[in-house]
């Protein structure tokens, strides 16, 4: 292994283009993959476990939350969804980037998690609120209600930015992408990550020894 992997959380309101970020970093690098979360809900057809969600019942989410192996984890509409760290830190430690998709309150309990030195975290803004809205209704997939909904839970995203190691403003998606892409590349060679430098620096330090002896 040359290096550890990184957790890269990609976060933003709906509609700042996360998730097109997200796809286009994935298909420049395929050895990245995204986390998979554990859920209490039951599983919707077509669904597999493991691949779509890892479904599991109540008792157990609660005791993997009781005993601090879930990253993060949260209640939504009577069910709850979390991330594992077991897979997590798994690939990690073989030298895989994981990608997760995740808002400001889980992004603040996985970078106080045990895996917290191998964070990453980026959020991405829209260059406008009326742009953060054209794009909603232009991209067709949510009726008027709900783009309302989106619009004022997007403020509250939004105001959380300063929690982040990057913030990117999403003006020009390819401008972005190439930020974006710079960014993991940089933090790919935090010294956290390069578990093979103590050795080798013990190895030069003998061949200094030898050298002056």
């Amino acid at each position: 292994m040359t290096r550890r992997g990184l957790l890269i959380i990609l976060s933003s309101p709906s509609g700042a283009g996360k998730s097109t970020l997200a796809k286009k970093l994935m298909g420049w690098d395929p050895s990245l993959t995204f986390s998979v979360s554990a859920t209490t809900r039951k599983p919707r057809e077509g669904e597999i476990d493991g691949t779509h969600y890892h479904f599991m019942d109540e008792a157990a989410f609660r005791d993997m939350v009781k005993n601090g192996k879930m990253l993060e984890h949260a209640h939504v509409f009577g069910n709850f969804y979390g991330s594992p760290e077991g897979p997590v830190r798994a690939a990690i430690e073989a030298g895989h980037d994981v990608l997760f998709d995740i808002d400001w309150q889980g992004a603040v309990q996985v970078k106080h998690s045990a895996l917290r030195d191998h964070v990453l975290s980026i959020f991405i803004l829209p260059p406008s609120i009326k742009e953060l809205r054209r794009r909603l209704v232009e991209r067709g997939q949510d009726a008027p209600e709900v783009i309302r909904d989106r619009m004022k839970k997007s403020w509250d995203e939004i105001s959380h930015w300063d929690g982040y190691d990057y913030v990117l403003v999403n003006d020009d998606l390819e401008t972005t992408f190439e930020k974006l892409k710079t960014i993991v590349s940089g933090e790919r060679l935090r010294l956290v990550q390069q578990p093979n430098l103590s050795p080798f620096i013990r190895q030069l330090q003998e061949e200094f020894e030898e050298a002056e002896a």
